[in-house]
């Protein structure tokens, strides 16, 4: 009888196939860092967000490859 219920079989039974591949989240610094190698800008992205009138310059400049 118990067998039957479904909470039992998660429970006690085994999975069956294989997990779904997926690929690695990416995090809001991965997306800060592939956006500087697209401006090709050598600084470290930390450094660079110290001083904040560069910081903003940097951004500008890559929104603006993004929009165009």
């Amino acid at each position: 009888m118990w067998e039957r219920k479904g909470t039992y079989r998660v429970l006690v039974g085994k999975t069956e196939g294989m997990r779904q591949l997926v690929r690695p989240r990416l995090r809001w610094e991965n997306n800060i860092k592939m956006d500087l190698q697209e401006v090709e800008w050598g600084m470290v992205w930390i450094d660079l967000a110290q001083d904040r009138n560069m910081w903003r310059a940097v951004v500008n400049a890559v929104m603006n490859l993004r929009v165009s």
